[in-house]
């Protein structure tokens, strides 16, 4: 096994280790050998967490997984590269961590990542609206090509004149990236694979439309205008006290803000449909791939039923609040 370190000061260790998706133990034993050389191989275990749709992520642990320190193995996804800046997601991790938000980062390997466990509880539907946890944190077909590109454009020329400031971004704010330790009063952030500076307004709109799920979408979930109006508001609070400005906000600045915010959650909506045609095409990922193939008019052999539904849900949301904003 060769290390490799790149020649930044705060380089993150690098291990020549491939982790084979099918059968990842000798591969993790590869890497547990470097990152937790007292551990016996024969007494790793390893559990392996179904929630993500892009990757495969594995807790290896001795001991008992709920008490005992836990390393996160992240093998990523095939092609996922085309979608996602890897190193942008290391330099993520480093950020983060500096500022007590996120997880450490221990390594990355050939085809992955391992990184700390965040011990808490991801956010519920009612966690989400509870202000002591957000203050913490502040049959449709797909579309061809040319009309992708077309309403790519037309968005763009209508948000063009909103003037809503660059800053760093997670980019995938759902409710099981967002991690609460209620006996520390805490908030911190995982998987940084999108993060990266973007538009103000598209970060917390993208994080308001998570409100609504994903698999099984529910547009009553979609937060309030009261909820909108006070989170936001606690977030340009802290926006302004971390910036070194006077920390009082007005009614003014939050409705500007507000409508940012609903126009800038058209764009994360696009984003994650395109996300999703390119996962259908190129993922590996284990879901049910034949029902209703020309609902999806792809050139695949096989229909990731899970990720149509996906493309759907988002579209059906987008149209909702589409007529919200504009009538």
């Amino acid at each position: 096994m060769e290390i490799v370190k790149s020649n930044a000061s705060d380089a993150i260790l690098h291990l020549d280790v491939c982790v084979d998706k099918l059968s990842p133990r000798p591969g993790i034993t590869e890497l547990l050998k470097k990152l937790r050389p007292q551990w016996k191989p024969e007494d790793i275990q390893i559990k392996a967490f179904t929630e993500g749709i892009t990757n495969q992520l594995m807790g290896c642990y001795v001991g008992s997984l709920t008490e005992d320190p836990v390393v996160l193995v992240r093998v990523f996804g095939q092609m996922t590269e085309l979608f996602l800046d890897r190193e942008k997601e290391k330099e993520m991790f480093r950020v983060l961590h500096k500022y007590g938000c996120g997880p450490r980062l221990y390594c990355s390997f050939t085809n992955g990542i391992c990184y700390e466990f965040v011990r808490g509880v991801v956010l519920d539907d009612i966690l989400l609206k509870r202000p002591s946890v957000y203050r913490f944190s502040v049959h449709l077909e797909a579309p061809n090509i040319k009309i992708i590109i077309k309403e790519i454009e037309e968005l763009k020329s209508h948000l063009n004149h909103i003037d809503s400031p660059v800053v760093l971004c997670h980019n995938d704010l759902l409710t099981k990236n967002i991690i609460y330790n209620p006996e520390e009063g805490t908030v911190k952030f995982i998987d940084y694979e999108y993060a990266d500076f973007n538009y103000q307004a598209y970060d917390i709109g993208n994080h308001f439309n998570e409100f609504a799920g994903i698999n099984n979408v529910d547009t009553s979930l979609y937060p309030s205008c009261e909820l909108q109006f006070d989170w936001l508001t606690a977030y340009l609070e802290s926006f302004k006290r971390c910036s070194g400005m006077e920390s009082s906000v007005t009614k003014k600045e939050v409705k500007e803000l507000y409508i940012k915010v609903c126009k800038f959650s058209l764009v994360a909506h696009f984003f994650w449909c395109l996300w999703a045609l390119l996962q259908a095409k190129h993922s590996t990922i284990d879901f049910d791939f034949q029902r209703d193939q020309l609902w999806l008019r792809l050139p695949l052999g096989q229909h990731n039923i899970r990720l149509r539904e996906i493309i759907y849900s988002r579209w059906t949301l987008l149209l909702s609040i589409l007529k919200i904003c504009y009538g």
